[in-house]
């Protein structure tokens, strides 16, 4: 299959120590494709649906003890613990190795070895990684080839090529004691056993693309971000582009996916999707930064998706989808959710496998889906798929633009003065807990740049990263704002409808980054004139406008001190601009 020893010598190694019965490579044909969609149907790994209502789909369920990302069994494995940071789990990387070792050593006796060699970006572009996955699941074979590029053509761009990533998962015994998703940044390795839940197992999503990318990129001068990529179009045809961070439950896929209000569809304004959840940034040949997208599919969070939340998502599972953890309807062998309709079938198998009559098991408030069930679909099935999806040279952007789930604290939207200011915006974004999450409501989390789970190295560093970053774009940087589409009036009620009306607010932006409409500087930076935001057709008065732009003194001065305890964690590790930024705010709000 390829003549590169690197990767040879490699699988002979993991061949030795995991002991398959047989090896297959992926070559990306669908012949071998469909082979392997029958072979999962014939064992039971996967259940073939309605072809009539849901062409080229299949459903999965995986084990009741492995069914989300497992943080705590995650590890950063460097030389020392300060490269690793505070936030990440560490062990140093020899000890890791024995004790995986020890957990691979004949892992795959009588099962096949998939070699799936795969890109992250398109192949051949100068942003894209080349990864080797090898695994004994079919399910992750056919999940890795909706969410990356997949197969011979992958291996023909490496060539001779030793620069590529490591990547190996053994199923085992799914048992979550022995439960491990590691990553060797300084080996380029990513290694994963006992589980088979995708966030786990498709090594070049969370685990390459944001944990091993985000070293690379501090390496090698890009960046790697947790971030979806969108384009906004105008009434004249002018696109221009967004990165946008969120921690989860502030509705980051569906901002990717926005349809834009009926009074500015029929204005002209469209949205195109580039990616909805990770975006690798380089520096292009003009210093301005430029995006991919390095997936080619949506590993999305079903339960809650639906024709009104985000029918672009829901159009993009109708077709070669892999659902997961999701209910079964019997009666016509399609999926359901919680969430997508008001009807749960009658005759239904849930998540778990057990056959239900659907209307007794969801009075007693049980779910027929999984709350984190999940479908695999192709991005270009998405109705308003980028032209520039497949651009090897990536979009321009614009704006970043930071944003959390505040209650009382941060304003609908604000502009940072400058990256560095930005930087700390981002640094310092949170949320706060919802009763969805355990434990208690309103406990502040902070989340930096969307990344707290998905950094490959010590968080401070990564900071310097951004603060180096933006010293080589100068004034071409792209300009960071924040948002928080989750402001709460004092009965507790939303003040800002949010979905496609968070459109509006991305128009502002888009005309502060050209200097179209002016701002008033306050303590955390710019904030609109209250005349700018684009209100026409909504039920508000300027009185509730200037509540959702004010700023509570009190409420950031507790913020700050919150931050303050954040910060120390980091030590003498903490950039000094970080410092000075908080030192700026407090001194602001004072």
């Amino acid at each position: 299959m390829t003549k590169n020893q690197a990767v040879l010598n490699w699988l002979e190694e993991m061949k030795a120590l995991c002991n398959p019965e047989k090896i297959v490579w992926i070559t990306g044909e669908e012949a071998q494709l469909e082979a392997l969609r029958e072979e999962a149907c014939a064992t039971g790994e996967m259940i073939k649906l309605n072809q009539e209502k849901l062409p080229g789909c299949y459903y999965h369920r995986t084990a009741e003890n492995d069914v989300a990302r497992v943080e705590d069994r995650t590890f950063i494995c460097t030389p020392t613990k300060e490269e690793a940071g505070p936030i990440n789990n560490w062990m140093e990387p020899s000890e890791m190795y024995a004790k995986l070792n020890k957990l691979y050593k004949d892992s795959m006796v009588g099962r096949t070895m998939y070699v799936i060699p795969y890109s992250m970006g398109p192949v051949g572009s100068p942003f894209s990684k080349i990864g080797v996955e090898l695994t004994d699941s079919i399910y992750v074979v056919l999940n890795m080839v909706i969410m990356t590029r997949v197969g011979d053509k992958v291996m023909e761009a490496l060539g001779d090529n030793a620069d590529f990533v490591k990547c190996l998962h053994a199923k085992r015994d799914v048992d979550p004691e022995e439960r491990y998703i590691v990553q060797f940044p300084q080996d380029k390795t990513i290694m994963s056993v006992n589980s088979a839940y995708g966030g786990n197992v498709l090594l070049g999503k969370k685990c390459f693309a944001l944990r091993i990318a985000s070293y690379l990129g501090m390496q090698e001068g890009w960046m790697a971000e947790h971030m979806l990529i969108l384009g906004l179009e105008n009434p004249k045809g002018e696109v221009k582009y967004i990165c946008a961070a969120f921690p989860s439950a502030c509705g980051k896929t569906n901002l990717a996916m926005l349809i834009p209000p009926e009074y500015l569809k029929e204005k002209g304004y469209k949205v195109w999707t580039v990616g909805d959840d990770i975006a690798w940034l380089r520096i292009g040949p003009d210093g301005r930064l430029y995006a991919i997208n390095p997936e080619a599919g949506f590993f999305g969070v079903a339960p809650g998706t639906s024709v009104k939340t985000n029918f672009n998502a829901l159009e993009a599972t109708k077709k070669n989808t892999i659902f997961t953890n999701v209910a079964i309807n019997n009666d016509d062998n399609t999926v359901w959710w919680e969430g997508l309709d008001k009807n749960p079938p009658v005759n239904a198998t849930e998540w778990k496998g057990a056959l239900v009559n659907g209307k007794e098991y969801t009075e007693a408030g049980n779910k027929l889906a999984h709350p984190n069930s999940r479908f695999t679909a192709p991005a270009i099935n998405c109705p308003c798929i980028s032209s520039e999806f497949e651009n090897p040279m990536g979009v321009p952007v614009s704006a970043i633009v930071f944003g959390g789930r505040r209650a009382k604290c941060a304003p609908l939207v604000y502009q940072s003065r400058d990256w560095e200011h930005g930087t700390f915006v981002g640094a310092t974004m949170a949320s706060e807990t919802t009763a969805a999450a355990a434990g208690a409501v309103g406990v502040v989390r902070r989340d930096p740049m969307a990344m707290k789970p998905f950094v490959g190295y010590n968080m401070a560093s990564y900071w310097q990263h951004w603060l180096d970053m933006g010293k080589k774009l100068g004034d071409k940087a792209p300009k960071i704002f924040h948002v928080n589409w989750f402001r709460k009036d004092e009965n507790d009620d939303f003040m800002w409808p949010g979905f496609g009306d968070n459109m509006r607010v991305l128009n502002w932006i888009l005309d502060r980054c050209d200097g179209k409409v002016g701002a008033k500087e306050c303590a955390i930076g710019y904030v609109p004139d209250v005349a700018d935001i684009d209100v026409e057709g909504l039920d508000m008065t300027t009185e509730e406008i200037e509540a959702l732009l004010s700023i509570d003194n009190k409420v950031w001065l507790e913020d700050v001190e919150n931050i303050k305890e954040y910060f120390a964690q980091f030590g003498d590790k903490l950039p000094k601009e970080m410092a000075d930024q908080l030192a700026t705010l407090e001194g602001n709000l004072k």
